[in-house]
C-alpha cells in the first residue's frame, strides 16, 4: 500500500499500469511486428513480381484510356461511358484497321527480315573466323557438359523401381509442358506461348478497361486504407501519379510514331529491304528508352548488311539522324513536363529492374521509376525535408 501511494505521490506509475520489467515492451513489440510484417510484404511482392508487373501494365492502358476520355471531353460533350467507349471502340479499330492492311506486308518482311539477319549473322561468324576469333568454343558449349562432352540423358534420373515411377508421376508442370512440345513438336511450343502472350493481353485490356471505366472508386478505395487526417494528402499523391503517367505515356506515344514514320521512310528512301517492318520495330522499341533503341538499330544494321556496303553507312546514318532527333529535340520537349530524369539514372534503374524483374521490369522501368519520382517528391523532399519539389 505505501509502494502504491508513493508511486501515485511521484507519478511513476505508467499510464497503462505497466510496472517493473514489463514497462515499455508494448512499442518493442509493436515495432517488432511492423519489421516482420514489411519482410513478409516484400516477400510476397518477390514471390509476385510478374503479377504484380502484369497489373501495373493494365493499370497504364487504363491510365491512357482514361487519358483519350478526358481528351474527349472537349470535343464531344457526351456522358463519360460514352466517351470511354468510343476511345476503346477507336484504339481497337486502329490496332485491327493496321493488322488487316498492313499485316500481310508486315509478316512477309519480317519473314524476309528473319533470313536476312540469320544469313548476315552467319556472314559475320565467318568474318571473325576469317581473323583470328573462333567461336567455337562457344558453340560447343551448347548442349554439352562440363567437360565439354555431350552430357548423357537420365545421368541424375532414377533407374528402375519406385524412384522412377515417382519421378514419373510427380514431374513438375514445366516438364510436362516440355515433353508435351517434344512429343507435339515445335508446333506445341508455339501454340503454348501464343496462349501465354493472349492470356496476358486479355488480363492486361480487362485491367485497363476496368480501370478507366471508374478511376474515382479505385482512387477512393486506396485512399480508404489511409488514416483520415492523411487521405487528402494521399489522393493529392495518386492525382500526381495519374497526372505524371498520362503526360509520359501521350509523349511517348507521339515519339514512337515519329521514330517509326522517320525510319521508315529513311530506310525506304534508300531503298533497303524490309523498311516497313524495321521502321516499326524501331518505334515499338523506343518505349524501352536506352535498350530499345540499340536493339532496333543492331536491327537495323543487320538488315541493311544484305544490301551493300553502302545501305549499311545509309542506314547507320538514318538511325544515327532518327536518335539525335529524339534525344534533342524530341524528348526534351515533349517529355520535360512529366518526366525530368537524368540519362544515367535511367539506364542505372532499368539494370535494376531488369536484374530483378527480367524482360517486364525492363519494359516497364520508366513509368515505374515515373511513380517513384512522384512519391519521393511529394511524400520525402515535401513532407519530411520541406523543401519544394523541381517543377
Amino acid at each position: 500500500m505505501a509502494i502504491q501511494e508513493f508511486g501515485a505521490k511521484t507519478g511513476d506509475t505508467p499510464a497503462d499500469g505497466q510496472v517493473g520489467p514489463w514497462r515499455g515492451t508494448r512499442p518493442l513489440v509493436g515495432s517488432g511486428i511492423t519489421v516482420v510484417a514489411f519482410v513478409v510484404v516484400l516477400a510476397l511482392c518477390w514471390l509476385a513480381s510478374a503479377t504484380l508487373l502484369l497489373i501495373f501494365a493494365g493499370v497504364l492502358l487504363g491510365v491512357f484510356l482514361d487519358g483519350l476520355t478526358r481528351g474527349l471531353k472537349y470535343v464531344l460533350p457526351i456522358p463519360r461511358a460514352l466517351r470511354l467507349l468510343i476511345a476503346t471502340l477507336a484504339v481497337a479499330g486502329f490496332l485491327v484497321g493496321m493488322s488487316a492492311v498492313g499485316g500481310a506486308t508486315i509478316a512477309q518482311q519480317g519473314r524476309e527480315l528473319g533470313q536476312t539477319i540469320q544469313n548476315q549473322s552467319g556472314t559475320i561468324r565467318d568474318w571473325l573466323k576469317d581473323h583470328g576469333v573462333s567461336l567455337d568454343k562457344l558453340e560447343a558449349l551448347q548442349g554439352t557438359g562440363e567437360a565439354g562432352q555431350p552430357k548423357p540423358k537420365g545421368d541424375d534420373e532414377p533407374k528402375g523401381g519406385l524412384g522412377s515411377f515417382a519421378s514419373g508421376a510427380l514431374k513438375s508442370p514445366g516438364s510436362l509442358l516440355s515433353d508435351a512440345s517434344s512429343f507435339l513438336g515445335p508446333a506445341a511450343a508455339v501454340l503454348l506461348e501464343l496462349f501465354n502472350a493472349l492470356g496476358n493481353g486479355l488480363v492486361i485490356v480487362f485491367l485497363g478497361v476496368s480501370v478507366a471505366a471508374d478511376p474515382g472508386s479505385y482512387r477512393n478505395g486506396v485512399v480508404r486504407f489511409l488514416p483520415p487526417h492523411r487521405r487528402e494528402r494521399g489522393g493529392q499523391v495518386l492525382d500526381g501519379m495519374g497526372e505524371t503517367l498520362r503526360h509520359w505515356l501521350f509523349g511517348q506515344l507521339i515519339t514512337m510514331t515519329v521514330i517509326f514514320l522517320c525510319t521508315w521512310g529513311g530506310l525506304a528512301f534508300l531503298g533497303i529491304g524490309g523498311s516497313l517492318i524495321l521502321g516499326l520495330q524501331a518505334g515499338l522499341l523506343a518505349f524501352i528508352p536506352t535498350v530499345g533503341p540499340l536493339l532496333a538499330g543492331v536491327v537495323i544494321l543487320l538488315a541493311s548488311l544484305a544490301s551493300g556496303i553502302n545501305a549499311l553507312l545509309g542506314a547507320l546514318g538514318v538511325y544515327l539522324a532518327v536518335q539525335t532527333l529524339e534525344s534533342y529535340g524530341l524528348t526534351p520537349f515533349i517529355q520535360k513536363r512529366a518526366l525530368d530524369i537524368p540519362p544515367a539514372t535511367i539506364f542505372a534503374g532499368q539494370l535494376l529492374l531488369g536484374v530483378l524483374f527480367g524482360l517486364w521490369g525492363i519494359a516497364l522501368a520508366l513509368p515505374l521509376m515515373a511513380v517513384i519520382k512522384v512519391l519521393l517528391e511529394q511524400l520525402y523532399i515535401e513532407e519530411t525535408l520541406g523543401e519544394p519539389a523541381e517543377v
